[in-house]
């Protein structure tokens, strides 16, 4: 009883969490379509091509709620699927505070999160790059879309009202699959998680960022800490680290429901870059 009672008390803090983000990304999408004019929205779209390398960097600053809010941006297409991709690859969730608590080198968590950022970045723009030349960027803005998913009402209720119940919706949302997957894993045991790098006759790196996938922070706690007991090498924990957004994925997959092909094709790419870039890392021999 007390193991469930944790659970939901770590499922409400960390739900709690992405409260603020939500709400402040709710409220600047119901402003960006029923405030501005299509000038603006224009402009918006015009200042997405530098949308990877901002994400890039702002997605290394370990905080939760700023994978999931770039999830909802990309639903309504206020930014690029290259700045999602790119917040997604550098999004540092749980890696960065565990390695200050271990008191690892400065200089190797300043590594770490300088490859993140800058193979999200050039992963970012080579994806908006290739949707270009495909001639498959002329979405325009889709925030309706969203309003409409979810009965919301936004012209009658206005902006700030109808920022509150999205973000609820989509609170309660999160809060139920981190229920579950916090469940799923507390029973699974991180130690049982663990042993799949050493039992199954896979390469690492492919291992690692099959967990990263995982939308749930112990994915890159485990990863992490498996790293700095010396169980996995630098290029398996790159891997793992790029593919782990959070709970990026789920809200994708809740606010993008009606484009699955899309959302599949983003979780592949993360997984190929981070397969390739851990890989690259063991076969340069880099250590950290």
């Amino acid at each position: 009883m007390t193991d469930i009672l944790d659970i939901l008390k770590d499922s409400l803090i960390d739900t709690a969490k992405l409260i603020p983000f939500l709400f402040a990304t709710y409220l600047l999408m119901e402003f960006i379509e029923h405030k501005t004019s299509d000038k603006s929205k224009a402009a918006i779209g015009r200042a997405g091509k530098f949308g990877p390398v901002i994400g890039g960097i702002l997605g290394i600053i370990p905080q939760c709620g700023f994978s999931a809010s770039a999830a909802s941006l990309y639903s309504g297409r206020i930014i690029t699927a290259g700045t999602l991709i790119a917040v997604f690859l550098s999004t540092s969730d749980e890696m960065l505070p565990i390695c200050i608590s271990e008191r690892v080198a400065p200089s190797i968590i300043i590594e770490i999160l300088a490859i993140k950022a800058v193979v999200a970045i050039i992963i970012g723009i080579g994806i908006d790059i290739i949707i270009r030349m495909a001639h498959k960027d002329k979405q325009e803005l889709d925030i309706h879309c969203l309003c409409e998913d979810e009965h919301c009402h936004c012209d009658e209720d206005g902006i700030f009202k109808s920022a509150i119940k999205h973000t609820l919706q989509i609170t309660l949302f999160i809060f139920i699959a981190t229920l579950l997957l916090g469940t799923a894993i507390h029973f699974l045991g991180e130690e049982r998680l663990s042993k799949i790098f050493v039992d199954v006759p896979v390469a690492g790196c492919a291992i690692s960022a099959l967990v990263g996938l995982i939308p749930n922070c112990a994915a890159s706690v485990v990863i992490t800490e498996l790293y700095l007991s010396g169980i996995i090498k630098a290029g398996a924990m790159i891997a793992g680290l790029l593919t782990g957004s959070g709970i990026g994925i789920l809200v994708l997959f809740r606010t993008n429901k009606h484009h699955l092909k899309e959302n599949l094709a983003i979780v592949f790419t993360l997984f190929i870059s981070g397969v390739i870039i851990g890989s690259l890392i063991e076969f340069i021999g880099i250590n950290m």
